[in-house]
């Protein structure tokens, strides 16, 4: 099945209107007073989410700067870099100096999986020349094929298939723009590697359900095969992966919708970094809805059942629900 990044969009404008519902129960059974002990432990904690509320380099190095100790070797920056003149993009600025203080590091890609100006390696260098994205390498890691990363205990995946030179890097750093997303509901740190690193021709039609279901699936399943997917990346790089939700310019589009994006409607939040994907993501969501100005973006999120993304990752222990959200300058 073929498709243009038009049909993709307008496909996925009307995911609200048809996506998969269903709820997920538990299995039955008592618990031993141990294992509830254990769980209510477990549940005491909280992991860390730093965050300031202005968004400029500095502040992005800082708070980078309070996860990173155990970010080594070659580090692969995961970003989206966007359609041709995407007006919502990360100021290339912003990357630039950030990148620069992160040594041995690199900006990845991924080709993807409707047609367009990047769903061949040829027209996404074309593409990344028109951001902007010249001031370090940026490897395109589908380049040279895939590579097949296990999911432990996925909800519906055995395995997906990322981008071959994923396997080259040794640590992550996870920077990404939240926003919409006119499939997921929402675009965080789970979206930006669920989907973003897995291969155009191959793990993308995973994730989107194409090659299990034979149609790009909306809704529970669609989160539920993004969480799978996230999964297998954070279980590769295991502690030395890092997270950076950047709360600016929050259209409910992604950066994929390009120039026809929605304007949006909602202020700028902030910026948010913890090594923790589940805690981060769910930050970032209450975020929103504490905001008064956020109507939109939360219409999308539920719409696209999105918050599904949280429940699944936290079903597959993913991370921490519960988080401290420490402020800074």
């Amino acid at each position: 099945m073929n498709i243009t990044r038009r049909k993709f969009v307008k496909l996925a404008s009307i995911a609200g209107l048809v996506g998969l519902t269903g709820t997920m129960t538990a299995c039955g059974g008592s618990k031993s007073a141990a294992v509830v002990e254990k769980t209510a432990s477990a549940a005491a904690e909280k992991s860390t989410v730093y965050f300031s509320r202005t968004i400029d380099a500095p502040h992005l190095i800082d708070l980078y700067n309070k996860i990173n100790a155990n970010v080594t070797g070659k580090v692969a920056i995961k970003l989206h870099t966007g359609e041709p003149h995407g007006p919502n993009i990360l100021p290339r600025d912003m990357v630039q100096a950030f990148q620069a203080q992160i040594p041995n590091s690199t900006i990845i890609e991924a080709n993807v999986a409707y047609g367009g100006a990047r769903s061949s390696t040829e027209r996404h260098r074309k593409t990344l020349e028109t951001n902007g994205w010249t001031f370090c390498p940026v490897d395109i890691i589908d380049a040279d094929g895939d590579v097949n990363f296990p999911v432990n205990g996925g909800l519906h995946l055995s395995e997906v298939a990322m981008g071959a030179h994923l396997t080259n890097y040794d640590s992550l750093v996870v920077l990404t723009h939240f926003k919409g997303h006119a499939m997921g509901g929402f675009g965080g740190s789970l979206k930006n590697i669920a989907i973003g690193c897995a291969s155009g021709k191959v793990g993308k039609r995973q994730v989107h359900g194409l090659q299990d279901y034979g149609k790009w699936v909306t809704g529970e399943l669609l989160m539920e095969l993004m969480a799978d997917s996230g999964k297998a990346i954070c279980d590769h790089f295991g502690k030395r992966i890092v997270f950076v939700n950047v709360m600016r310019r929050m259209s409910v589009d992604c950066d994929c919708a390009g120039t026809s994006a929605a304007e949006p409607t909602c202020a700028d939040i902030g910026i948010l970094a913890s090594t923790d994907i589940l805690a981060i993501d769910q930050a970032a969501v209450d975020l929103v809805y504490k905001a008064a100005d956020t109507k939109d973006l939360r219409e999308r999120i539920e719409s696209r059942q999105g918050l599904r993304q949280l429940t699944a990752m936290a079903q597959l222990n993913m991370g921490n629900k519960a988080y401290e959200l420490v402020e800074v300058g």
